[in-house]
């Protein structure tokens, strides 16, 4: 059965972990207050709403108790972000997962009920509290069935030679959306992007192929 996922805020990082779910066969639902994004958006994913995420009224109208997950990604409004996971936890979401833009937000974010937070400017694109995977696997948290968020190293013989030329979906059923480089989050990934030695890959992985 298809899973199901609300994304609030379509930053760079709301859009990458949307469009990821999208293209793993999940039902997207997108959130923004911003009605041109919104409208950018419409054709990529399930359903896009633009939505003032203070508005009580507005959540019950989404749906959101029927969703499998629910990410939260406006971190530029923090009334707005607390307000979201709140109501997320309140419907009764098994999963929801917050991006922080500092230590204290994380804090908070948990403290009302987020099951996972991302700092991305400090872990990479995705920081994953779940358990560390074993190998070259830095972190990962499973969405559903075979459908994994990964934080990897690159490894040497990747080192040079773009995504293109290295197939990841193709050989190893993994979907670049971020690379940490030196601690600078690149979310621009074409396939003609190299990888360099110390490179962190960020992706969606489902079902990896040795």
């Amino acid at each position: 059965m298809r899973k199901s996922y609300a994304v609030f805020g379509l930053g760079e990082f709301g859009k990458s972990v949307a469009l990821e779910l999208s293209k793993m066969g999940a039902d997207v639902l997108v959130c923004d207050m911003d009605e041109s994004k919104v409208a950018a958006f419409s054709d990529k994913v399930t359903g896009a709403v633009m939505m003032d995420a203070l508005d009580e009224p507005s959540y019950s109208r989404l749906g959101i108790s029927n969703m499998d997950g629910v990410i939260v990604s406006m971190t530029g409004n923090m009334d707005a972000s607390i307000f979201a996971i709140l109501k997320a936890k309140e419907a009764g979401v098994p999963l929801v997962l917050a991006k922080a833009a500092n230590a204290t937000q994380e804090l908070i974010f948990k403290k009302i009920g987020a099951d996972r937070v991302v700092i991305p400017e400090r872990d990479g694109g995705i920081r994953i509290a779940r358990s560390a995977l074993s190998g070259n696997y830095l972190d990962y948290i499973e969405l559903y069935d075979k459908m994994k968020m990964i934080e990897l190293n690159v490894e040497e013989n990747w080192i040079g030679h773009s995504l293109q030329e290295l197939k990841m979906r193709e050989k190893r059923g993994i979907n670049v959306i971020a690379v940490n480089r030196s601690g600078k989050v690149i979310t621009d990934i074409r396939p003609d992007f190299k990888l360099l030695k110390g490179d962190k890959i960020i992706g969606i992985s489902h079902g990896l192929h040795k």
